[in-house]
């Protein structure tokens, strides 16, 4: 007897000292696997940037990207279109548009593609994508900025953001100018032809800057914002006075927003439910040098159709630029499901904002909080409170991002694209592939 209880011991300490057995309740990557949809030519100087996606009725997936960096040649479209019709497993492309940043979308009965070069454009397909009208552009004399954000359908409209890059007067021009990034709402009835710029109407234009006094030196006590001085903090007017920075003083630009998701509030119970429904809200990337935060705006249909944004504000009556949101230090998608009444969040995971910059390892991109190697997903009943649905994917090294993804639902899966990298990829941030992947079954993750 003395002799098995001795061996039941050693076999003991073998499970809990030697090669343990693997904890089931571990979390396991939701879609690590992935379809190249494009590959860049040169990874060192062509980078793969702005993945967008959208269904369609007959199935078919419809992905846009762009190319950048200083191997894509001046003539070259920057934009690509991808189309699949075997659920993701092949792609080919269909057409190249002269377009960033953009994404896109259904409206009625045709496809749009709206991005900008400068001045926003929009280009429309009448045969689900195969072939596309010129560009539209819509404005002049203006630069515009965004990402392949989410769109918005209510009324009989389609809503979307873009973001125009304010030039002020004052010499406070950057060329990361997030302080002067207006977010915009954009409004179009889904049946009028959206290449005509009489089609759209677009909200008050309103800076980062308007709403804080001057967001460049602004401290908003309390938050730990901003997590690392920016340089204009020091006085700095140009761009190339990065090289004067001081010790401590590594964020080398001003606090902002930017990268703007659109949504409604439904619940009845909701602090922030409009009845009327003409309350759209806005979820922005906040750039702050640190994790953990959103920035919120809000823009309010008036009875004479204009469009007036604003900050919210919570139950005291303070305003709530900021809000606390998991991945909100990076770009984010966000996503509407009817059938779950839930919002469904896709973002980066960080984990190590705390290090000091000198001690980061060798690979990792700019400042702590931005990590790109990690993707998520979250799920939400009111867009503060957030749950954790699952780990979407992750690249082998920190080099190899998962990163800046757009999402959409087909049938019970979530489709994901991502701006993604390998071994080849030139940093972190510039990587070389956009991939895809597949969430399946996605609704049965809300608990």
């Amino acid at each position: 007897m003395r002799n098995l209880m001795l061996c039941v011991s050693v076999a003991i300490l073998s499970v809990g000292w030697g090669a343990r057995a693997e904890n089931p309740n571990r979390i396991r990557p939701l879609a690590d696997d992935f379809v190249t949809i494009c590959r860049s030519p040169d990874p060192k100087t062509v980078y793969c940037y702005t993945p967008g996606i959208c269904r369609l009725d007959s199935g078919r997936l419809v992905v846009t990207c762009d190319f950048g960096g200083k191997g894509v040649k001046k003539d070259d479209p920057a934009g690509r279109v991808f189309v699949s019709d075997d659920h993701g497993a092949t792609w080919r492309q269909t057409s190249t548009f002269p377009m960033h940043h953009a994404r896109p979308f259904v409206a009625g009965n045709r496809l749009y593609v709206l991005g900008h070069s400068g001045n926003l454009g929009v280009c429309a397909s009448d045969d689900a994508g195969e072939t596309w009208s010129a560009v539209s552009w819509l404005t002049e004399k203006q630069r515009w900025h965004q990402s392949a954000c989410n769109v918005w359908y209510a009324n009989g409209n389609i809503y979307l953001v873009m973001e125009r890059n304010i030039r002020s007067d004052d010499g406070r021009w950057f060329g990361w100018s997030v302080n002067r990034l207006a977010p915009t709402l954009m409004r179009a009835k889904v049946a009028d032809d959206l290449t005509k710029r009489e089609s759209w109407a677009f909200a008050e234009t309103r800076c980062f800057d308007d709403f804080v006094d001057g967001g460049c030196g602004r401290r908003f006590e309390g938050f730990g914002i901003p997590w690392f001085r920016p340089f204009t903090d020091f006085g700095f007017k140009s761009w190339g006075d990065r090289k004067h920075l001081p010790p401590g003083a590594p964020m080398s630009s001003p606090t902002g927003w930017l990268e703007t998701n659109v949504v409604q509030i439904r619940d009845p119970n909701h602090v922030w439910f409009d009845p009327a429904g003409k309350t759209f809200h806005l979820f922005m990337r906040a750039n702050t040098g640190g994790a953990g935060y959103a920035t919120l705006a809000k823009v309010t249909e008036l009875d004479d159709g204009s469009m007036k944004t604003s900050l919210e504000r919570v139950p005291s009556g303070v305003t709530a630029l900021f809000v606390p949101f998991p991945g909100g230090q990076m770009r984010f998608h966000v996503l509407w499901d009817e059938k779950t009444q839930l919002y469904w969040l896709l973002s980066t995971q960080a984990t190590d904002t705390m290090c000091r910059p000198d001690k980061l390892p060798e690979g990792r991109y700019n400042l702590p909080y931005d990590e790109r190697q990690r993707m998520q997903l979250s799920f939400s009943r009111n867009m503060i409170d957030w749950c954790f649905a699952g780990f979407v994917a992750a690249g082998k090294t920190v080099v190899e991002s998962r990163h800046y993804a757009s999402m959409a639902i087909d049938g019970e899966d979530l489709v994901i694209v991502s701006r993604s990298g390998d071994a080849e990829a030139a940093s972190p941030h510039n990587g070389n592939m956009i991939t895809f992947h597949r969430v399946t079954d996605f609704r049965s993750l809300v608990y």
